[in-house]
């Protein structure tokens, strides 16, 4: 009789986007609590920070000194969130960061592609509250999630 080969299953990963609000910090509590502790998944944080205005700047030196800037303070943010997900159970080699300065996109297609890149079964928001004039000019990063995404679930945590 041969033997069977037993394969791992691969793990479900899961893609928290954040940024420094209550409601993105209630987000990774709510992937903590469901999720810690479980075998079989793996998580992901990212953040976006938004592209600046090219004229906000004198020159490209100083954009970029900008970006710097930003980017440690998400990192920084990202890597507390981290602690959190490895405190709830998460193996520390299941928790990545991710952050970047936002191109000319809609941040809910920064948070897809990237979601795609790393074929993220789920992707976990913070629902951000928004008067009904902000969400029609600007529209609602978490419902442009829901309606664009394919081939995952959008949690939306409120």
């Amino acid at each position: 009789m041969a033997a069977r080969k037993t394969e791992q299953p691969k793990d479900r990963h899961v893609l928290i986007a954040v940024d420094q609000t209550e409601n993105s910090k209630r987000a990774v509590l709510y992937v903590a609590d469901f999720l810690g502790g479980n075998p079989g998944f793996r998580a992901t944080l990212l953040s976006v920070v938004p592209k600046p205005e090219e004229d906000l700047f004198e020159n490209e030196e100083e954009r970029s000194a900008w970006a710097k800037e930003k980017v440690t303070a998400a990192n920084a943010l990202l890597n507390r969130y981290r602690e959190v997900l490895i405190h709830s159970g998460f193996p520390e080699d299941k928790v990545q960061i991710r952050s970047c300065v936002g191109e000319d996109k809609s941040l809910s297609e920064i948070i897809l592609e990237y979601q795609c890149e790393m074929s993220c079964c789920t992707v976990v928001v913070g629902r951000h509250h928004k008067s009904k004039a902000e969400e029609f000019l600007f529209g609602s990063t978490s419902s442009q999630l829901v309606h664009r995404a394919e081939n995952c679930a959008v949690w939306v945590v409120e």
